[in-house]
């Protein structure tokens, strides 16, 4: 796959045919989008290409700058290479492309610099300035500057509405499967081991304290979880908490990972954790004891649950 970090860097020698979006999560609804898009390049007569934009357009636009993301950069990036996409176009999205109106959009967007064959879009895409363009529109323009449109219902896609704001609030309400259900992958975030307090190994229970490596990631809601982590290429399966600590009085948020059957140290390294299970929301113990108690069943059910996959 090919990358490009501006609309302006784009090259190729064939026609291209397009989809174009924030595409927060690259779920199951984007999957169909983007599996048409592969369907329609006609064996190598044209090039699938996705238009995307980083900052999101909200974070700019309505100053959201508390909007959590689904995907960092390089998470979308490999999503994207997965699914097979040809050319990946990441544009800086700011005010100033913000103000392009729709035919300016498409005639020196669309057709100039990316030479679109075809443009295929969601049901509810809308363009340009203040998002006042639609389907219609687009269709319109296409008459006009010679490519074709085609639109995807949201009943071709899985017979339900999916959106990355659905998934954001499951994630955040702690539908850890039903958000899963709809990325059509497990939930997954990155980050480096850092050194924390070391309390867990004192009770038996060592853990992984992960720094993020983006502060856009959205973070499930507090909670105890069964994951799978990625070290050095290396899948290890482990239970995750994140909150508070509040039986030994934590007054961070951490994220803290118990690998099962691992006693490497890690200090400073990646790691990439996915999201399988939820266990338990976060509680307080009367006492640490009480605690241990409390972790030696949550991973004797870890591995029972585990053993069932």
């Amino acid at each position: 796959m090919k990358i490009f970090h501006s609309i302006h860097d784009f090259e190729s020698d064939k026609k291209t045919i397009l989809t174009l979006g924030t595409f927060d999560g690259v779920h199951i609804g984007h999957t169909a989008i983007l599996k048409k898009l592969i369907q329609n390049t006609h064996n190598g007569e044209f090039e699938s290409t996705v238009l995307t934009f980083f900052p999101h357009p909200r974070m700019v636009l309505q100053g959201k700058t508390d909007l959590k993301l689904l995907n960092s950069i390089d998470e979308k990036i490999g999503l994207f290479e997965k699914i097979g996409i040809e050319n990946l176009i990441i544009h800086p999205f700011d005010e100033v492309f913000s103000q392009l109106t729709a035919e300016e959009f498409v005639k020196t967007i669309l057709v100039d610099q990316l030479h679109i064959q075809k443009i295929i879009i969601g049901y509810d895409h809308r363009f340009g300035k203040n998002r006042t363009a639609n389907f219609e529109d687009l269709e319109a323009f296409g008459k006009i500057y010679g490519f074709e449109v085609e639109q995807i219902s949201a009943q071709e896609i899985n017979a339900i509405s999916i959106s990355s704001t659905k998934i954001r609030t499951a994630l955040e309400e702690g539908e850890i499967h039903l958000a899963n259900d709809y990325l059509g992958y497990d939930y997954v975030f990155s980050g480096t081991v850092v050194k924390g307090k070391q309390l867990g190994r004192t009770i038996g229970f060592p853990t992984a304290n992960i720094q993020l490596s983006e502060d856009y990631k959205l973070i499930p809601i507090n909670g105890v979880y069964i994951v799978q982590a990625l070290i050095e290429e290396k899948a290890v399966f482990g239970m995750m908490n994140i909150g508070f600590n509040p039986t030994v009085e934590g007054k961070e948020k951490t994220i803290e990972v118990h690998l099962f059957d691992f006693e490497s140290t890690i200090y400073d390294q990646k790691i990439t954790v996915s999201i399988i299970h939820p266990i338990r929301s976060e509680q307080k113990f009367e006492s640490v004891a009480l605690l241990i108690q409390q972790l030696q069943k949550d991973k004797e059910y870890s591995l029972r649950y585990l053993s069932g996959l």
